[in-house]
């Protein structure tokens, strides 16, 4: 399978959308918690409600948000909807950008302590 996210590297307006997409996703701080607890595994919408502290209508949104962007999918099991990340690439890359964005913020530090 490929990437949108590889096929980008050849069209820089391509590239360009993929990111102000990924952007968008970040720019809410429940949607950006929501990928890094999806990074660590796949979950069950009323599982990470629960863990993020939020309504399950707002979980709702934010999960139906990230699928318009691309980033997520869903899966169907029984009754119960699981979601998951969708490209691992994309767990590697938000590794990469809480690193990157912890070596140029003087205040990442302080929030880790």
């Amino acid at each position: 399978m490929t990437s949108a996210f590889a096929e980008a590297d050849t069209r820089p307006g391509a590239a360009a959308r993929v990111l102000a997409r990924f952007g968008h996703a970040l720019s809410d701080p429940t949607r950006a918690r929501l990928l890094l607890a999806l990074r660590q595994e796949a979950g069950y919408p009323a599982d990470l409600a629960d863990e993020l502290g939020v309504s399950r209508q707002n979980l709702s949104n934010h999960l139906a948000c990230l699928r318009e962007c691309g980033l997520v999918v869903s899966s169907q099991e029984g009754r119960r909807v699981r979601y998951a990340l969708a490209d691992p690439a994309l767990g590697h890359a938000l590794t990469g950008l809480l690193s990157a964005a912890a070596a140029v913020d003087p205040l990442a530090e302080e929030h880790h302590r």
